[in-house]
């Protein structure tokens, strides 16, 4: 029939329509031969038993069927305005990774280009800390830097510090979104979406103009663990939506990392858990660069945008003379430095306070004391 849609155009329709489930759209879009091929509907029941959907489902995708090019066409018209394109499971460039899934996104709509290659989901909480988010950007730039691409959520925390410890080095990432390519969501990230459009790619299995809803993380993170060679968790309590990144992962047989936190940290709790159910603890950015056959120097780790640390210029005055009379490597009593700098002791004892508050030395069991700095 000459109005008939094209297999393509039923994809793109199927996901562009908001009378489907996800799910429903997924399951349909794998069995285009056993559904769309112009059963009589009585036969719908029988169908939609044997594919798993509820009957309505299955009549509300063949009530489609006669609108499918028209709607197919509307939507890449809107993609194609957000200077997005479409990909989907019958394309030849769709990541084969996600066909591992046993619901697999039959569209996704991407600005920029997924890129090839190794990559690593780096996922942890929206309300890291500053400990959460120097370790999300420390892995991420070094990742980049090996080659690596970076998937994460484009969500605030450990998410965006991902995305940008990868920008900052060149390299390339992935925002996997819980919402339309056309959305604004979270506010305030619009210049981050335009650096990984310009250096990877932004996805969405949603249509442009869906806004964000409470399910469509738990159901994007899915993509997220499909695409990576394996997923590292930062920071999450025991209910983020990392650990079912990390699930996900574990399902398609993928790597799960998870940096150790501190057990009085709520936000350390989801890493931990999975450490002791066998995700292997990870200190350095080496470690998963090794499991990656990437092998790396392990250098000492810090935050990449240390800031240089106020005021560390040798003390001068009494307090100089007293930290000159303290060399690195010894320790010495109180009185002793007292009578190595000509002072009295208890003037000795203010400046060794003050110095230990700045973090200069530091008072060992005993009451002796050593040089920091």
């Amino acid at each position: 029939m000459e109005n008939r849609p094209t297999d393509r155009d039923l994809l793109i329709a199927l996901a562009a329509t908001s009378a489907l489930s996800r799910a429903a759209v997924c399951r349909l879009g794998a069995e285009l031969d056993r559904w769309a091929r112009g059963e009589d509907p009585k036969d719908v029941p029988a169908r939609a038993a044997e594919l798993g959907l509820p009957p309505t489902q299955l009549s509300r995708a063949r009530a489609i069927l006669p609108e499918a090019r028209t709607l197919a066409a509307r939507e890449r018209e809107r993609v194609e305005r957000l200077g997005a394109h479409l990909l989907t499971s019958l394309d030849p460039e769709y990541p084969e990774r996600l066909r591992q899934l046993s619901l697999a996104p039959p569209v996704l709509y991407i600005r920029g280009t997924i890129p090839d290659g190794p990559a690593v989901a780096v996922v942890g909480s929206r309300r890291a800390d500053v400990y959460g988010r120097e370790v999300a950007d420390l892995f991420s730039r070094s990742l980049a830097a090996a080659g690596v691409a970076v998937i994460s959520g484009f969500a605030r925390g450990v998410d965006a510090a991902a995305h940008r410890g990868a920008l900052a080095v060149g390299g390339a990432t992935v925002a996997v979104l819980g919402c339309g390519l056309g959305v604004d969501y979270p506010n305030g990230h619009a210049g981050l979406r335009e650096e990984i459009a310009a250096q990877g790619a932004l996805v969405s299995e949603f249509p442009p103009g869906l806004p964000p809803r409470s399910w469509h993380f738990p159901v994007r993170n899915r993509i997220i663990a499909a695409l990576a060679s394996g997923t590292l968790v930062v920071q999450a309590t025991l209910r983020s939506g990392s650990l079912i990144t990390a699930r996900h992962a574990l399902d398609l047989g993928r790597e799960v990392w998870a940096v150790p936190g501190r057990i009085f940290d709520e936000k350390s709790m989801g890493p931990n858990a999975l450490i002791k159910d066998g995700a292997a603890l990870v200190e350095h950015p080496a470690d998963i660069l090794e499991s990656l056959g990437k092998p790396a120097a392990r250098t000492p780790v810090k935050p990449a945008a240390e800031p240089e640390e106020p005021g560390r210029e040798m003390p001068s005055g009494v307090s100089g003379k007293v930290l000159a009379a303290l060399p690195p490597g010894i320790t010495l009593a109180a009185e002793d430095l007292a009578a190595r700098a000509g002072i009295g002791v208890d003037q000795a004892l203010g400046v060794l306070l003050e110095l230990e508050l700045t973090g200069w030395v530091r008072r060992l069991p005993g009451g002796a004391y050593g040089r920091l700095g």
